[in-house]
């Protein structure tokens, strides 16, 4: 006859776990592990790249910083950045603007390049009204002073004329000019071109006629006027 124990007397057999079971855990949480890994070194890299993007984007908008004290400014290539009126072809430095002023004007100049061939006064039986000057045909003749020209062109007994008022109010009458350069109206500087020496109208020869007119009296005598201006006539070097 059979015994049979008591169940708390019974001994209680455990399967035990198959190789299988243990290889397929130790997959699975390796396959855990690994993906974990992963996804922290996706968010890494993530974050590196937002962190070079925004690093980025400052250097370009954040201005260059000064030069220290005894250091070599860096060098740009950007013409706007050495010159502000340089375009984007344009490499040539801004112009320097000349360091000293510069050197006055003479109020007073001789009209024509020739010496003193006549004189203010009674001449031939009638009054000649200025002085005149022996220059080559063709040479310049330029303004004394100052002033506007008031008349230009034809005139009897000269030729042509040009009459200039000068800086004193009086009136410089310039006669028997080959080829006249300026217009009425045009103001002129002392020095300036205004005609070339001729001999139209009454003349025996290339030269330059020059009277000074003065308001209310009529002609005066030039040399005395221009010596009154440091102007001495007949001191000429040609």
């Amino acid at each position: 006859m059979p015994v049979t124990l008591p169940l708390p007397f019974r001994k209680l057999t455990v399967p035990p776990i198959g190789r299988r079971h243990l290889t397929t855990q130790v997959v699975a949480t390796s396959t855990a592990l690994c993906a974990g890994f992963a996804l922290f070194a996706a968010g890494a890299d993530s974050d590196n790249e937002q962190i070079t993007t925004v690093a980025a984007t400052s250097d370009a908008a954040a201005p260059a910083a000064p030069a220290a004290p005894g250091e070599q400014p860096a060098t740009s290539h950007d013409p706007a950045a050495w010159d502000p009126h340089a375009t984007a072809g344009d490499h040539q430095p801004a112009p320097v603007a000349w360091p000293f002023p510069e050197p006055p004007r003479p109020a007073t100049v001789r009209p024509a390049d020739g010496a003193l061939s006549s004189g203010f006064g009674a001449r031939w039986g009638t009054s000649h009204n200025g002085i005149d000057f022996a220059a080559d045909m063709g040479s310049p003749i330029r303004s004394v002073t100052d002033g506007v020209v008031i008349e230009a062109g034809p005139a009897t007994g000269f030729g042509l004329w040009v009459r200039v008022q000068q800086d004193d109010g009086s009136v410089g009458v310039y006669g028997h000019m080959q080829d006249i350069l300026v217009g009425v109206g045009q103001q002129v500087r002392a020095g300036d071109v205004i005609a070339t020496v001729g001999s139209r109208g009454q003349s025996t020869g290339p030269h330059l006629h020059y009277e000074v007119h003065q308001p209310g009296v009529g002609p005066v005598d030039p040399q005395p006027w221009l010596a009154a201006r440091g102007m001495d006539v007949n001191n000429y070097p040609g």
